[in-house]
């Protein structure tokens, strides 16, 4: 068969998802393009410590997959690696982006088909399949803080996909339980059931490794499954599919709290220990205007979500937009409404890790008048684009009906679609006038650290290339990146055995602390961090001291009188 043939026999909804993914794809591209022409790709901090994760699982002292470390999940990383090991890609950027570029697209398509097979599951709103699908996805891929998240390293755009698609493989399961009681023979009801519960599955455990979210979202639809399964007990294929479910979505988190348990000897070693949300806290000192209060934090994190949608009281749109479709829901869509409501689930997750776990979150608007973790807003973004979808075929579908004899209520739909689709367009005008939050909260985590780290950078430039540097990495890894430095040419806080407690007498970054001249050529320590609180500075020659206004001071010694210029 031709590919001509194939594509005039593929079925319209196939082409319909295509043509989705094509246009989704150009956004993708020509806005990476953009940012990473204004070198925007590596403003966050987290951004550069996510890629230089992934990258220092081949290039460091100790190579290996104990250099993914703790607190951040690591899929994403090993999954940047293979695209990272150009130094180019590795040093602008782009080998982060391209995973949330890529997740970008599918989220696209996710939010596009979630919303398609809503409508077309019902005979009375099949019609309004097609416009309320394709504006649920302009709603969600023309966001511009999504558009600026998905050109970075960041987390956000990889981990909506797979929410997305978690909760539109749910509902597939959901319509192919309901749909098999009345249509289908057994055998290709357990195929389809089983078949949509186990990508869900699948989704839902790459969820789980990617951000902690994902845990959350598990546990809501694994018990969901459980009563499903209780309900409908004597289905012998159902019982075995859900067990089957709740195997895969245990998996991830199991092998994550024995990593954490085996290599640094707590399973919550990513909750409480030095790196962990709870740790920074402590030492940032940054205020918490929710702690204790689930309440105000959900309030805070609604405000974030709406201010990554509009600008100023536009905001207030979007959540009845939110409301209104809830209750169409209710009414129209009533057999999918519980799948769909899986989509509020970030607001529950938010508002306890806000009040309860050590993740503050702050909003222009609101005291204490700053910006951080503003990009938390996003992940509400895929409910609000599914009401806008939602509202849309909602609307139309008097205007689709073909059994309708007046021409009024035609044209009073279609008034209605293009009212709405027009505020979005608004909304989404105003955000780019003022510029994303995201980026402006990128921007000002980029003007905090960049005068110090480089003018580390400019100096290390001048240094002989092959040089060997003691340097903690937490803060600073951007200053090697940007130098262009192999991280194999830097003895670090992760160059030793993790699993030796509470340090490891043996390990590379002990030694070279106790006796740098035997190791490195060079050491560079910021003011209060682990080189310069425990290196050995008998011997060291100071070359200079950095200052930077509200940073800590930087120090660079000679580890080495004659430093080794042709190592």
């Amino acid at each position: 068969m031709s590919i001509r043939t194939s594509l005039k026999t593929a079925a319209p909804s196939d082409r319909s998802s295509a043509r989705v993914a094509g246009i989704a794809f150009l956004v993708s591209f020509f806005s990476f393009l953009h940012y990473l022409q204004r070198g925007d790709l590596l403003l966050y901090g987290d951004a550069v410590a996510h890629i230089n994760i992934a990258r220092r699982v081949f290039d460091s002292q100790t190579p290996g997959l104990l250099q993914l470390g703790t607190v951040w999940l690591p899929l994403p990383h090993v999954l940047m690696i293979p695209f990272i090991f150009s130094n180019a890609m590795w040093q602008n950027g782009s080998g982060g982006a391209i995973l949330s570029m890529i997740a970008y697209v599918f989220g696209v398509i996710g939010i596009f088909t979630l919303v398609r097979d809503s409508f077309d599951s019902d005979p009375r709103t099949k019609s309004a399949a097609f416009p309320g699908a394709a504006a649920a996805a302009f709603a969600y891929g023309a966001n511009p803080n999504l558009i600026y998240m998905q050109s970075t390293a960041m987390t956000e755009s990889f981990y909506l996909a797979l929410f997305i698609w978690s909760v539109a493989y749910f509902a597939e399961f959901v319509r192919s339980l309901k749909e098999a009681d009345s249509k289908k023979a057994d055998g290709e009801r357990t195929r389809t059931v089983r078949k949509a519960l186990f990508r869900c599955a699948c989704c839902l455990a790459a969820a789980e490794l990617t951000r902690y979210d994902g845990w959350f979202l598990a546990c809501v639809m694994g018990s969901a499954i459980v009563v499903i399964a209780l309900w409908r007990w004597q289905d012998r294929a159902l019982r075995r599919a859900a067990i089957k479910f709740l195997a895969i979505i245990a998996i991830a988190p199991t092998l994550w709290l024995a990593y954490n348990r085996l290599v640094y000897g707590s399973a919550l070693d990513f909750a409480t220990g030095p790196y962990s949300a709870k740790a920074i806290e402590q030492r940032v000192g940054a205020p918490n205007p929710a702690v204790q209060n689930a309440f105000v934090a959900a309030i805070y994190f609604l405000k974030s979500a709406q201010l990554n949608l509009a600008d100023g009281n536009w905001g207030r749109f979007w959540l009845l937009a939110a409301v209104v479709a809830l209750a169409i829901s209710a009414w129209k869509l009533r057999r999918q409404l519980p799948p769909l409501l899986l989509l509020w689930a970030p607001l529950v997750f938010y508002a306890f890790s806000i009040a309860y776990g050590s993740v503050p979150l702050h909003v222009s608007t609101w005291w204490p008048f700053a910006t951080f973790n503003q990009r938390y807003g996003l992940q509400l973004l895929p409910m609000f684009a599914v009401s806008v979808g939602l509202l849309t075929g909602s609307i139309l579908l008097p205007a689709l009906d073909k059994g309708e004899s007046s021409g009024t209520g035609r044209r009073h739909g279609w008034k209605l679609a293009a009212i709405l689709l027009a505020l979005v367009v608004v909304s989404y005008g105003f955000v780019w006038q003022s510029g994303p939050q995201c980026l402006q909260e990128a921007q000002k985590n980029w003007r905090i650290r960049s005068p110090l780290n480089s003018a580390v950078e400019r100096i290390i430039t001048h240094l002989p290339r092959n040089s060997l540097y003691l340097m903690d990495l937490g803060e600073h890894v951007g200053v090697m990146e940007q130098a262009g430095i192999p991280l194999r040419q830097v003895i670090n806080q992760d160059n030793h055995r993790a699993w030796r407690h509470p340090s490891d007498p043996d390990g590379l970054w002990e030694r070279a602390l106790a006796d740098p001249a035997r190791y490195v050529d060079f050491v560079i320590a910021f003011e209060g961090d682990a080189v310069d609180l425990s290196v050995d500075k008998t011997n060291l020659i100071e070359l200079t001291e950095i200052h930077a206004s509200g940073q800590p001071h930087a120090r660079i010694y000679a580890a080495r009188a004659a430093p080794n210029q042709s190592r």
